[in-house]
């Protein structure tokens, strides 16, 4: 187990201070252009790690002396979509292992037996939003997995993916960070952070109950909240996750609502009143990792890091590393979700409703309207199943003689943001499927998984659940076809579950 994780879950439940915020302290800086590297760099902070590492590292020593534990990179935009801007992509790689490796030198400064430091690695949502089309899910994907393996290799302590506004930017730098230990050839610590807007959801439309339902299938330690709003207007959204979340929970706020003074963001929390606020959080509602966003200064860490020696977490129960293969749904609810909400796979009044009319391989209607590409046609049938009560699409493109991973593309991205509901891809080639689950940043269910092309195919769509955390709906059929006695889709059933469960996809997933 990595070191932060034995200091995470272990018997005292210690509750860690993460630092505040990078921006703020280097604006009181009063860096100028040169600085930068420059005038057409100016504001690019993740290049002060070349220009000014000594800046950079004033303010991470200016966080441990204030008593936090863990100091974040100075690598929120260093990913090659946003350094772009500044025609830095090509020093993706160079400038996260420089701020890792900034960073590492003062954690093991400070660090201490009795109060060890750590290093995350920040990874900010970069300006871009994929359910919305900004940019593909490999290109973020990649983009992620880049930064992550310059992160790595500056030995950072764990990964926080921060300030996320849109569960597919999550899902991609999940899958990023996932290509980076694989090529790495050992894991760290994931934390991840998401922002709630004052309306009460993600800038995408999401609610905190979707956020749980998308995120449970993922091996992460660590969920939580940060930036957008003070602790005060995260409170629902806290006691939410202390009661289903199955992670450890966090709470990084901003020092309050910004205003706009003289043009400028002013923040007016106080050190003691943010102290206070969260009080509440770790005493009722078993927050055990907390810290500082837009606005925070060294003051406000200090009495943050006061307050960590003075309290210990409200106990709630959470995944430890032992169990994250199990997957136990602790408080969690087992469900599908939409980008905007979740649905129950266990309904209390009715069996769970699948809508199948959008369905090329049954409707002549959707084979018509497909052919003719006719995407708003095909919204309003989806629409229609809405009103009629279904609980979860079912999306099928197999049409011989089409693009159908253009199609399910197609369909399915203009199907996220304009149905409330979640989707079921359904189709007999995985490609099909996965052409889905890239621009689905709900929790979807897989359909049509079974054995009659054998196990290569089978498994290759529970690796599609495992990647894009969804669930699979499974066909008693094999090899010979489909059963025809009990006792045959009993035999197959029993096949399914045992090579799902094995392969890691948990029981209230099949």
């Amino acid at each position: 187990m990595h070191r932060f994780l034995e200091r995470l879950h272990a018997p005292e439940r210690p509750v860690l201070v993460f630092d505040g915020a990078t921006g703020t302290s280097l604006q009181q800086m009063d860096l100028g252009p040169d600085d930068f590297g420059g005038a057409a760099l100016e504001g690019c902070n993740e290049n002060l790690v070349v220009t000014r590492p000594d800046a950079v590292q004033e303010v991470h020593r200016q966080f441990l002396e204030a008593g936090c534990d863990v100091i974040e990179t100075d690598t929120f935009g260093a990913t090659s979509l946003v350094l772009a801007e500044y025609d830095l992509q090509d020093q993706t790689y160079e400038l996260n292992v420089k701020a890792a490796q900034l960073a590492r030198e003062m954690a093991d400064r400070y660090s201490t037996p009795e109060k060890p430091r750590f290093v995350a690695g920040s990874m900010g949502p970069t300006t871009k939003l994929p359910t919305l089309g900004h940019v593909g899910f490999d290109a973020m994907r990649d983009s992620f997995a880049e930064q992550a393996r310059g992160l790595l290799a500056g030995n950072v302590d764990l990964f926080i993916i921060e300030t996320c506004q849109d569960p597919l930017q999550i899902k991609a730098a999940l899958a990023g960070l996932e290509q980076a230990f694989a090529a790495a050839g050992e894991r760290r610590p994931v934390m991840v952070s998401v922002t709630m807007e004052t309306t009460g959801t993600m800038l995408v439309g999401s609610d905190i109950a979707a956020v749980v339902a998308i995120l449970e299938p993922f091996p992460i330690d660590v969920l939580g909240l940060n930036c957008a709003t003070g602790p005060e207007q995260m409170k629902e959204h806290v006691r939410y996750l202390s009661a289903h979340a199955p992670f450890v929970v966090s709470c990084i706020p901003n020092a309050g609502l910004p205003e706009n003074v003289g043009g400028v963001a002013h923040y007016r929390l106080t050190p003691v009143e943010m102290k206070m606020a969260m009080h509440h959080f770790i005493e009722d509602l078993g927050v055990q990792v907390i810290g500082g966003c837009c606005g925070t200064t060294p003051a406000h860490i200090a009495a943050l890091a006061e307050l960590a020696q003075e309290m210990t977490p409200a106990e709630r129960p959470v995944r430890t590393p032992q169990a994250q293969l199990q997957r136990p749904l602790l408080g969690a609810e087992a469900s599908a979700a939409s980008i905007y909400g979740t649905t129950p796979y266990h309904q209390d009044n009715s069996f769970l409703i699948i809508g199948e009319r959008l369905n090329a391989s049954g409707s002549k209607k959707v084979r018509e309207l497909l052919n003719s590409e006719d995407w708003d046609g095909l919204v309003a049938v989806a629409r229609g199943q809405v009103k009629e009560n279904a609980h979860v699409l079912d999306v099928n493109v197999d049409y011989v003689g089409r693009d159908g991973e253009k199609d399910m593309h197609d369909l399915v991205s203009r199907l996220v943001t304009n149905v409330n509901l979640p989707l079921m891809l359904d189709s007999t080639e995985w490609q099909k499927m996965e052409a889905g689950l890239k621009v689905a940043g709900g929790k979807c269910l897989l359909n049509s998984t079974n054995y009659e092309d054998g196990d290569e195919r089978f498994f290759k769509v529970l690796e599609l659940a495992r990647t894009y955390g969804a669930g699979v709906v499974v066909g008693t059929i094999d090899e010979e076809g489909m059963a025809r006695t009990a006792d045959r889709k009993f035999a197959i059933a029993q096949r399914a579950y045992r090579d799902a469960v094995e392969f890691g996809i948990p029981a209230h997933e099949i």
